[in-house]
């Protein structure tokens, strides 16, 4: 992507509405183990790793085999139940009429991060999964980011340490005000909202 400009994304609740999908494996897994778990709440937290939240539901012993189980799951119970997020497919082909680079930057592995991508059929030249938070910045640094798209607080600290512009949308557990006083230094109510703020950002 040299030469070009580049705007990084994140995946869940920023381009694909992963929540019915992520709900769908956390309850079969549940039926399975036999092991109580809030569908909603998980849903409601959706971003950190899936060891983190895996934790709050087995003791710690089991949760690399429980995270196994889970990625087992995910390619046949979660990925056909995803779909784009409003927004998401105009928002990057506002990018492409920029002549913008674009990149995925996701906590979800890597594989299942491209399983997404290409189920929703989305527009992107580069895919980077596995990372979250402040971790997130390598790879926005090494694809040439300057600016990153993403709904969660850690997608913020994620612009923080590639020197980019956090882009902060409401669509996630954060709502506009957290991601303000977090230090978004913009946030959107939606991606329905980018192509506009992308007129100001990239001025043709």
């Amino acid at each position: 992507m040299a030469g070009r400009p580049v705007l990084g994304f994140d995946l869940d609740l920023t381009l694909a509405d992963t929540r019915a999908a992520i709900g769908a494996v956390y309850a079969a897994l549940a039926a399975e183990t036999g092991v109580p778990i809030d569908v909603d709440v998980v849903v409601g937290r959706i971003g950190p790793p899936l060891e983190h939240e895996l934790a709050h539901w087995f003791p710690a012993a089991e949760v690399p085999a429980m995270a196994a189980r889970y990625r087992a799951m995910y390619p046949d119970v979660a990925v056909p139940a995803t779909v784009v997020m409003p927004g998401a497919v105009a928002a990057l082909a506002a990018a492409r009429k920029r002549g913008c680079g674009i990149v995925v930057v996701s906590g979800k592995n890597q594989a299942d991060t491209e399983r997404t991508v290409r189920f929703l059929g989305l527009a992107v030249d580069a895919v980077v999964g596995g990372l979250f938070g402040a971790d997130k910045g390598a790879a926005l640094r090494e694809h040439g980011a300057g600016a990153y798209v993403g709904d969660h607080t850690g997608d913020v600290d994620a612009a923080r340490a590639a020197g980019a512009v956090a882009v902060g949308v409401a669509t996630g557990a954060f709502g506009a005000a957290a991601l303000t006083a977090y230090g978004a230094d913009v946030v959107l109510p939606d991606l329905l909202a980018f192509p506009g703020w992308l007129d100001a950002y990239a001025p043709a």
